[in-house]
C-alpha cells in the first residue's frame, strides 16, 4: 500500500543473519547483543542508515534497550564510548526536532510550533517548554535522558536552522490582529483563541496567529452571550456614570493588540477597593497568578514584565520617580529599552512594548504633565462597613458573571471593528487613537458622543490635578488670574515675582526651582496644561542681545483653555439616546423597561419614582442654550447614585453626572 511503512523483514535480505532479528529479540532480549549480530548491525548502520533506523525502531518495540545497544555498537566500532554516545544523542535530538515547525520573528527571536495531543503550541526555542518537549521525545525514543552537552549542542543547531532556514512570523502576547480581525488568547490547555471581526466573535481551535505564554498566565473563561455591560458596574466602586464609561472604554482599548494605551490611575482613601477593582479589571483582560505588583526598580525590570504580560498593574503606589514616569510614557505610547547582553561587549538585548497599565494609590501619584496627558483619572468612593462585602464573596460573584461580561465586551469589539473606518474626530486629543477606538465602540452601550463628553471632562480634571500638584504651575495660574494684562520679563524676574507671592513654606520646598534655568524648564513642562487651564505662557528672544523673555497672560474667551461642563452632553441629539439611565446616575429602585416603537425597534419607557425627572430631561435637553440652565437640569436629574459593589442599597447623592470643576471640588450648589 502506498505510504505504508516498510516491514522490518523487507529491510534485510532473507538470507541475511539479521533477518528475523525482531522476532528473535521478542523471545530473547539478548539476541541483538551477540558479537556477530553487533558486527552486522554496525556494518548496516554505516552502509544504510535508513535501514538501520527502521530495524532499530522494530527492536525498540519489542522492549530492547536501544540505548545500551547504541553503546555496544559504539564499542564495536572502536570509538570512545562517552564521545560516541554524546554524538549519537545529538543526532537523535536533531532528528526528533524535525517534527517541530521552526520559525523566527522580525527581531530574529527563534520559535517552534509543536503538535502536542492534537493541538498546536508555540514555544521559544530557548525556553523550558521546548526543552521539556525535546527531552520527553528523546526519552520516548531511547528510554533514557539526553546529556546536557548533547542538549546544548542540539539547541544551537535547531536555533540556527530557525534563524536561517525558517519562515518569519509574528508572535503575540494575549491579544493579536490579522487581516482586520482581532484574536484573544484564552490561554487554556487546548491553546484556543477567540476570533473577533465586524460580524461577531467565535472560538477557534487553531488561530492563524501565534501566541507565546510566559509563566504565571491564567486562562480566561469561555465567554457567554446574553450579558449586559451593567453586569460589570456593581463590581467597580465608581462614583458616576462618567467614570464607568471611561473604565469600559479603557478595557475595550486594552483588548486590542496595539497602543497607545492610556494609563488608568485609581485614587481614593483606604477602604475604597482600589486593589479589588484592579484585580477585577485584570481578570477580564489578562489574568495572572501575580495580578498586583510593586513598582519596578529600573527600566529593565519594567520592560521584562511588559514582555511577559499584556497588562501591568501596580498596587499601592505612593509616588513616581521622574525616570519611572518617563518610562511609563514610553510604555503607554510604545517604546523600547536596550541592555548589554551578558558576557559580551557589543551585543544588546532589546525590549519593545506598548502595554495597558493600572496604577492605584491613596494620592494622585501622576503629577508630571507628559504622563498625566496619557492617563485617565478615576477617584473611588469610600465603602462603609455596613455596605462592605468580603473579597471572597465578591470575587466568587464576579466569577459567575465573568463569562457574560467578557461576552458583552467582545460584542462591543465587533461593533468597534465595524464602525472604525467611519470615525473621524474633528478635534483629536493627545491619545487620538484611543479616542477614535472608544468612539467606534461606544454605540454598543451608549449614545454617540457619550465617551467624548466623559473623556473631555476627565481631561479637565487632569489639568486641575496636575497644576494643583505643581508649585510653579499653581503659582503662575494664580498670577495670571490676578493680573489684568500680559506680564513679560526674564526668568530671573519671574522667579523673584513668584517667590514674593508665595508663602515661605512653598519657596523653601524641595520642588521649588532654585535658579532661573530650573524655573524655565519647569514652565516648559507645564505650558501645555496651563494653556488648557486658560493661561498662555510663551518664550521669545528680544532686543539686540537676544534676551530670553517669558510672556504670561490669561487667555481670552475665544482662545481659552478647555471649558468642559455637564452641558457638553446636551450636544448629543436625544434621538440617539438608547437609554437615559446611561446619562444620569441610576438607582436600584428606578427601573427601565422597553417597548417596541412603530418601526419595530426598542425604545426606552420610563417607570418608577425617577421617571418624571428623566422624562423632563429628555423633552427639554435640546432646548437648553444657557450652560448654567443645562447644569441645573442635569444636577436635578442626578438624584441618586448606584449601589456600590453589588450591595443593592442606594446611597445619598455624592456627585453630579459630570461634576463641575476639578478633582476634589464640590459640585455647583453643594
Amino acid at each position: 500500500m502506498d505510504g505504508a511503512k516498510p516491514d522490518v523483514e523487507d529491510v534485510v535480505d532473507a538470507t541475511d543473519p539479521l533477518a528475523g532479528l525482531v522476532e528473535k529479540t521478542a523471545a530473547d532480549p539478548g539476541a541483538p547483543f551477540a558479537p556477530e549480530i553487533l558486527a552486522l548491525l554496525a556494518d548496516l548502520r554505516k552502509a544504510d542508515r535508513a535501514a538501520f533506523e527502521t530495524l532499530r525502531a522494530g527492536l525498540k518495540r519489542t522492549g530492547c534497550r536501544v540505548t545500551a545497544l547504541d553503546e555496544a555498537l559504539a564499542e564495536e566500532s572502536g570509538s570512545g564510548v562517552a564521545n560516541a554516545r554524546a554524538q549519537t544523542q545529538t543526532d537523535i535530538l536533531l532528528r526528533l526536532a524535525q517534527a517541530a515547525d521552526l520559525f523566527h520573528t522580525p527581531d530574529l527571536t527563534c520559535y517552534a510550533d509543536l503538535d502536542i495531543k492534537g493541538h498546536r503550541e508555540t514555544w521559544l526555542i530557548r525556553s523550558r517548554g521546548f526543552n521539556r518537549w525535546l527531552a520527553r521525545a528523546f526519552f520516548d525514543e531511547t528510554n533514557g535522558a539526553p546529556g546536557s552537552e548533547a542538549m546544548a549542542a542540539a539547541l544551537n543547531v535547531i536555533e540556527a536552522k530557525a534563524h536561517y532556514d525558517a519562515d518569519e512570523r509574528n508572535v503575540f502576547t494575549r491579544v493579536a490582529s490579522l487581516d482586520g480581525k482581532l484574536y484573544l488568547d484564552l490561554c487554556d490547555a487546548g491553546w484556543r483563541a477567540i476570533e473577533i471581526d465586524a460580524c461577531g466573535w467565535r472560538i477557534v481551535d487553531t488561530p492563524p496567529v501565534r501566541f507565546r505564554r510566559a509563566s504565571g498566565v491564567l486562562p480566561l473563561p469561555v465567554p457567554a452571550r446574553g450579558g449586559e455591560i451593567e453586569d460589570l458596574r456593581p463590581f467597580l466602586n465608581v462614583r458616576s456614570i462618567r467614570d464607568f464609561v471611561l473604565i469600559v472604554a479603557w478595557v475595550l482599548a486594552a483588548l486590542i493588540d496595539h497602543g497607545p494605551y492610556p494609563v488608568l490611575a485609581f485614587a481614593g482613601e483606604q477602604g475604597t477597593a482600589k486593589s479589588t477593582v484592579s484585580k477585577i479589571l485584570r481578570a477580564l483582560i489578562d489574568p495572572n497568578t501575580a495580578s498586583l505588583r510593586a513598582l519596578p526598580r529600573n527600566d529593565r525590570e519594567l520592560f521584562i514584565s511588559a514582555t511577559n504580560a499584556h497588562m501591568l498593574v501596580y498596587d499601592n503606589v505612593s509616588g513616581l520617580q521622574p525616570w519611572l514616569s518617563d518610562t511609563l510614557c514610553r510604555l503607554s505610547s510604545g517604546g523600547g529599552f536596550s541592555v548589554r547582553s551578558l558576557w559580551t561587549n557589543n551585543d544588546e538585548v532589546l525590549f519593545e512594548a506598548a502595554r495597558p497599565a493600572i496604577l492605584n494609590g491613596i494620592d494622585d501619584v501622576i503629577t508630571r504633565p507628559d504622563l498625566a496627558d496619557r492617563s485617565l483619572f478615576v477617584t473611588l468612593e469610600l465603602i462603609s462597613d455596613q455596605r462592605r462585602r468580603a473579597d471572597s464573596e465578591l470575587l466568587a460573584d464576579f466569577e459567575t458573571k465573568r463569562p457574560h461580561i467578557l461576552g458583552v465586551l467582545l460584542d462591543a469589539l465587533a461593533v468597534g471593528l465595524k464602525r472604525l473606518s467611519t470615525i473621524d474626530l474633528p478635534e483629536k486629543p493627545r491619545m487620538a487613537d484611543f479616542a477614535v477606538w472608544a468612539t467606534a465602540c461606544e454605540t454598543a452601550f451608549w449614545p454617540a458622543g457619550t465617551f467624548k463628553a466623559a473623556y473631555d471632562d476627565n481631561l479637565k480634571e487632569v489639568v486641575d490635578t496636575v497644576i494643583d500638584a505643581d508649585l510653579v504651575g499653581s503659582a503662575v495660574r494664580q498670577m495670571a488670574e490676578k493680573q489684568s494684562k500680559e506680564w513679560s520679563g526674564t526668568a530671573t524676574e519671574l522667579l523673584r515675582v513668584l517667590g514674593a507671592s508665595q508663602p515661605e513654606s512653598v519657596t523653601r520646598a524641595k520642588t521649588w526651582p532654585n535658579s532661573p534655568d530650573a524655573l524655565s524648564n519647569r514652565l516648559r513642562r507645564s505650558m501645555t496644561f496651563l494653556r488648557k487651564a486658560g493661561v498662555n505662557v510663551s518664550f521669545t528672544r528680544e532686543g539686540r542681545e537676544r534676551t530670553r523673555t517669558i510672556h504670561i497672560a490669561a487667555a481670552s474667551p475665544k482662545e481659552g483653555g478647555a471649558t468642559v461642563s455637564a452641558a457638553s452632553i446636551v450636544s448629543v441629539p436625544p434621538s440617539t439616546f438608547k437609554d437615559i439611565k446611561d446619562l444620569v446616575a441610576d438607582t436600584s429602585a428606578d427601573t427601565m423597561t422597553r417597548g417596541p416603537d412603530q418601526a419595530g425597534t426598542e425604545v426606552p419607557t420610563d417607570v418608577g419614582p425617577g421617571a418624571s425627572v428623566r422624562q423632563s430631561v429628555r423633552s427639554h435637553v435640546v432646548d437648553i442654550a444657557d450652560e448654567k440652565a443645562a447644569e441645573d437640569t442635569m444636577d436635578a436629574a442626578d438624584t441618586t447614585v448606584p449601589p456600590i459593589l453589588g450591595t443593592g442599597k442606594s446611597t445619598p447623592p455624592i456627585v453630579t453626572l459630570f461634576p463641575r470643576g476639578g478633582r476634589g471640588r464640590k459640585p455647583r450648589g453643594s
